[in-house]
């Protein structure tokens, strides 16, 4: 697959368009040293829902479908994550299981960073951190407005109904 995207972040031209590549010189540089670079395939499933975090996935190139299953195996769809987006963030720093799966929709490049080294790096650069304190209260946000157009919808379909 040939890509715009290089392997140093730095070099990156697309990443004044994305959030989290977007850190001053300094971090980035640092970031270059934790993180190794993959290719994938579609269809790979970076991690899956109830394993133990054991990094974070920034997707440099391609897509990913977010699902979650139920116990008897019904999967549902959450999202599409777009080049940008890192990937098992919640899970890594809370060191638990991943909430959800991530599958490849496209063949893609993909930073991966083990989560001691995540760990180390946000303590060593600060502005990071404030980064990561955003993209987790943007990720809450969204949680609070899907939750809260399912509730109202089911509310309001409910009050139309009569009751007998």
């Amino acid at each position: 697959m040939e890509s715009a995207i290089e392997t140093r972040c730095l070099d990156c031209v697309q990443r004044m368009d994305r959030f989290f590549c977007d850190l001053p010189a300094g971090a980035l540089q640092a970031f270059d040293l934790i993180k190794s670079v993959a290719s994938y395939s579609r269809g790979t499933v970076l991690f899956r829902q109830d394993e133990t975090a054991r990094g974070v996935f920034l997707l440099c190139e391609g897509r990913a479908r977010l699902s979650v299953c139920s116990e008897t195996g019904k999967r549902l769809t959450l999202r599409t994550a777009m080049p940008g987006e890192v990937l098992g963030l919640s899970a890594c720093l809370s060191d638990g299981p991943y909430e959800v799966s991530a599958e490849l929709l496209d063949n893609a490049r993909v930073a991966i960073v083990k989560r001691k080294d995540l760990l180390h790096f946000l303590r060593e650069h600060r502005e990071a951190c404030l980064h990561v304190v955003h993209l987790l209260s943007q990720d809450l946000h969204v949680a609070y407005d899907r939750v809260r157009s399912v509730g109202l919808g089911r509310t309001r379909r409910s009050r139309l109904q009569p009751v007998h």
